[in-house]
C-alpha cells in the first residue's frame, strides 16, 4: 500500500508563512510527478503547483511568486514553501503523487489534506 502523509498546515495572519511536507511511503517503484492542490469551502479542487521528477515546475497564477515547490527524490517527499499568504489562499491543501505502486501501474495518489488558515 502508498500513504501520503502532509504536514504543515495550520492558522497565519496574512503575510506571514507556511511550508507544507508530503512524504509518500509504501511499496513505490518510481515517482513521476508530484504535486499540491488546494479546495476552499464550497468550490472545486485547484491545482497549486507541481513538480516533475526531473525538475519541471507549474505554478497557478494565483500563487507565482509567492509559492516555491521543491521536492527530495530520495526521501519522496515534496515540500511547498508558502509566502505573502493571502486570506483567499484558505484551504485544504492536498498532496498528489503520480507513481508505480506495488501493482507495477502508475496511480495517482491523494493524501488526506491540510488545513491552512489565512486570518487576521
Amino acid at each position: 500500500q502508498v500513504q501520503l502523509m502532509e504536514s504543515g498546515g495550520g492558522f497565519v495572519q496574512p503575510g506571514g508563512s507556511l511550508r507544507l511536507s508530503c512524504a509518500a511511503s509504501g511499496t513505490i517503484f518510481g515517482i513521476n510527478a508530484m504535486g499540491w492542490y488546494r479546495q476552499a469551502p464550497g468550490k472545486g479542487r485547484d491545482l497549486v503547483a507541481t513538480m516533475s521528477s526531473d525538475g519541471r515546475t507549474n505554478y497557478a497564477d494565483s500563487v507565482k511568486g509567492r509559492f516555491t515547490i521543491s521536492r527530495d527524490n530520495a526521501k519522496n517527499t515534496v515540500f511547498l514553501q508558502m509566502s505573502s499568504l493571502k486570506p483567499e489562499d484558505t484551504a485544504v491543501y492536498y498532496c498528489n503523487a503520480n507513481l508505480r505502486d506495488f501493482t507495477s501501474r502508475w496511480r495517482d495518489y491523494w493524501g488526506q489534506g491540510t488545513q491552512v488558515t489565512v486570518s487576521s
